[in-house]
């Protein structure tokens, strides 16, 4: 995981939402941000993935994953 997107878990207070996420998840929320060319797609990828962790049931603009408790 790239230092930059480990420090917006962080400061967003989502590590642990992060963590809680199935390991394909993770893996793809990862890939599909770093296959950003532009660092301006890479931000609002980063963004979209922290407001998801945020939201608890999205995963990659698609409702349904459940909320760990």
């Amino acid at each position: 995981m790239p230092g930059w997107v480990s420090d917006a878990l962080v400061d967003a207070g989502l590590g642990q939402a992060y963590r809680d996420r199935p390991p394909y998840q993770r893996n793809d929320y990862l890939s599909w941000i770093n296959r950003a060319v532009r660092d301006a797609t890479k931000r609002k990828r980063l963004h979209q993935m922290l407001a998801e962790l945020e939201a608890g049931d999205v995963y990659m603009g698609r409702e349904g994953h459940p909320r760990r408790s």
